[in-house]
């Protein structure tokens, strides 16, 4: 301004000076702009201050995807700090309508903020490596997000899930133009995953030009991509294995993965030809050292058997030699404890989806969900949660990407840590502990697993023979593992009575009794002893009676698999259920399987509202082993909702349908009805059977 002041001529700047009343502004102001139009300064000093690209507050593209690049860096090398100033920056200046990738940059922004201001990354004696909250953290909180560094699609899905993108296939499939293993959804997966053809080639393809316009329209619109991927926006994960002759559909999952993350790390100019530096890329942990000799044998083999198919195929200055081999060992030592499995949901039954006009048609209940492993991905950053066999993050998948959200209030400081597999309610103690030293050689040590909880006691327990107890009995597996965690817990600042109660169901309270109620030490958890009254338990004889009882639910499941379930079937279900309580506890996972069976036979028999009582027994025992609102709950009582509403109970299904609603929404938020499409429609359907 200034500046501007400077140009004004001395007797223009006295009258506006002494301009003394409004009626004289029309004659100043008049006499300023006709002198300021015409001053080429005053036009540059506008511009400047008017175009938004060059203005000092204005929005700009390039500036906030720099600054989001140098966020990330940070990011990946646990500089939080500087990561977070970055993407702080970053946000202050990107444009509303910018797309980073396919994404929303705003979005993008705003999520690596949140992985930022919500981890940290720390060192415990216990656990090694691990991540914890740097603040109070409310439940269903999204606290992660990440694009894997590589993933393969599991062996068992490559005929049914996208090789790129791992979503189901549709039917007019896209195949690799250059070999016959993988199938894409789309062009855009295929190109991105490493297709040869372009869209532009595509068009010219000779397919084409003997074809009806409209039936060659149709073909490209399910074949060419939205939009041409180039090779600098992704690394093509199955390029190199196009040439690769039959390694790539021989060789195990693991080896297919580990020869994607050295191409990927070559391609970007990470690693050496000898792959020396492999370890440093990555930056995972790995347990070779306590691996069986077998196991090391067949990593040996396996990396020297990869190197040389990458290097004869693909990859000919790939050095074979003992550098390169020992890294690709490593490597694959952490694939096997740092790989996370892609999961799908998959119902049996399942015909709760909407047609293409979205109305709902009737249906029949839903008889199964499980979780179908479709891929196995690394993802650098969420490697680094830690296991519990009572986790506080959930983690579920979009696509490739990795989603991680919190399931229950989580204090500042606060190790953030998620389930590998076994959980408190699925498998007991001794079980868990197997399986993580089995598979990730650690000990776990864990609040479920150095605690005692009611679920451990219950789960596998027997029934006392004094039929108005409510004690268990434990055989000698369980009870060891129980006496272990409860002298630990003796000898811990926090009392037993108070690490129990915290978390105990109060019509569950009975069962463990004696272990609140008795002078520390006083009772011993023996096998075959009740724990509450001490009676003694023959659980050898029981065991035997309740295989007895399996054996002839195995068959009633053989014959309901066939077809051939009937009345008597149906008999035979509940006469086995009925043995079952007269041996287990009223709490053993036995008998909520059992149940589960029992209604899916009355199902079959078309006995809906038994199905439904069944079902809902099934639900009861899972609130004791799990929490009234875990993610297992959610699941059974889809199955619920959708029995009661074929069996024409609507308002029960409603009330069914509002409380899973509820668990999918804490366990998925808003991703809950795009994950599972039996949501929506099962909202719709009981809706309307209410209205009716």
């Amino acid at each position: 301004m200034e500046k501007l002041k400077s140009l004004i001529p001395e007797d223009l700047l006295q009258t506006v000076k002494t301009s003394s009343s409004v009626d004289d502004l029309l004659s100043s102001s008049s006499s300023l702009l006709r002198l300021l139009l015409g001053l080429p300064h005053f036009h540059q000093a506008v511009i400047e201050l008017s175009d938004p690209d060059l203005g000092c507050c204005g929005k700009n593209e390039e500036t906030s995807l720099d600054l989001k690049r140098q966020g990330n860096l940070c990011f990946r090398s646990r500089d939080f700090d500087g990561a977070l100033r970055f993407y702080s920056k970053a946000l202050r200046v990107a444009p509303s309508q910018t797309v980073d990738g396919e994404k929303s940059l705003l979005a993008s922004l705003f999520l690596n903020r949140a992985n930022v201001l919500h981890l940290r990354c720390v060192s415990t004696k216990e656990k090694g490596r691990g991540m914890v909250s740097v603040c109070d953290i409310e439940h269903a909180s999204v606290i992660h997000v990440e694009e894997p560094y590589s993933v393969v699609i599991s062996k068992s899905c490559r005929e049914t899930h996208c090789h790129f993108c791992l979503n189901d296939l549709p039917a007019d499939t896209v195949p690799c133009p250059s070999c016959s293993v993988p199938v894409y959804c789309s062009e855009a997966c295929q190109i991105q995953a490493g297709g040869m053809l372009s869209s532009n080639e595509m068009n010219k393809h000779p397919i084409f030009q003997n074809l009806p316009d409209d039936i060659a329209e149709h073909l490209k619109s399910v074949t060419l991509a939205d939009k041409n991927y180039s090779v600098t926006e992704c690394v093509q994960e199955h390029k190199h294995e196009c040439r690769g002759a039959n390694w790539p559909a021989v060789l195990p999952s693991d080896a297919v993965l580990a020869g994607r993350v050295i191409m990927k790390s070559i391609k970007q100019g990470e690693t050496a030809m000898d792959l020396s530096n492999l370890p440093e890329i990555l930056e995972l942990s790995h347990s070779y050292s306590k691996m069986n000799p077998e196991s090391k044998l067949e990593l040996h083999l396996l990396s020297i058997v990869l190197i040389w198919c990458l290097n004869k195929s693909c990859c000919p200055d790939l050095l074979i030699c003992e550098t390169s081999v020992t890294q690709t060992i490593i490597l694959l030592s952490q694939i096997k404890v740092n790989s996370i499995a892609v999961v799908r949901m998959k119902s049996s039954g399942d015909s709760f989806k909407c047609n293409p006009s979205g109305n709902v048609p009737v249906n029949e209940p839903i008889q199964s969900l499980e979780q179908i492993r479709v891929g196995q991905a690394l993802y650098k950053t969420g490697s680094l949660f830690n296991h519990s066999c009572k986790p506080n993050i959930h983690l579920y998948f979009l696509s490739r990407g990795l989603i991680m959200r919190t399931t229950e209030f989580v204090p500042v400081g606060c190790p953030l840590e998620l389930s590998y597999g076994p959980e408190v309610g699925k498998w007991d103690c001794k079980d868990r502990i197997r399986f993580l030293e089995d598979e990730y050689f650690f000990r776990c040590q864990c609040r479920g697993c150095s605690q005692i909880n009611i679920s451990d006691l219950v789960i596998n327990g027997y029934c006392c023979v004094n039929t108005n107890c409510t004690g268990v009995v434990l055989d000698r597996y369980v009870a060891t593992c129980e006496s272990e965690k409860r002298n630990d817990c003796l000898t811990a600042p926090e009392s037993l009575d108070d690490q129990v109660r915290e978390k105990m169901h109060a019509d569950g309270s009975e069962v463990a009794s004696s272990l609140l109620t008795k002078h520390s030490g006083s009772l011993p958890i023996e096998p075959g002893i009740c724990l509450k009254c001490g009676s003694r338990c023959d659980v050898e004889s029981s065991n035997g009676e309740v295989n007895k009882a399996w054996n002839h639910l195995r068959r009633v499941e053989e014959l309901m698999n066939s077809g051939e379930a009937n009345v008597s079937v149906f008999s035979d279900c509940l006469r086995s259920i009925a043995v079952l309580r007269t041996f287990l506890h009223m709490y053993n996972k036995d008998i909520a399987d059992a149940e589960d069976k029992v209604a899916q036979a009355c199902y079959l028999a078309g006995e809906l509202r038994d199905a439904g009582k069944h079902c809902e027994a099934s639900i009861k025992i899972l609130k004791r082993l799990y929490e009234e609102e875990h993610i297992v709950i959610g699941n059974e009582m889809v199955k619920l909702a959708s029995i009661q509403l074929a069996s024409g109970d609507s308002s029960e299904a409603l009330d069914t349908t509002k409380r899973l609603a509820q668990i999918f929404t804490k366990y998925y938020g808003s991703h809950a009805e795009s994950l599972f499409s039996h949501l929506p429609c099962l909202k719709q359907e009981t809706t309307e059977a209410v209205n009716l």
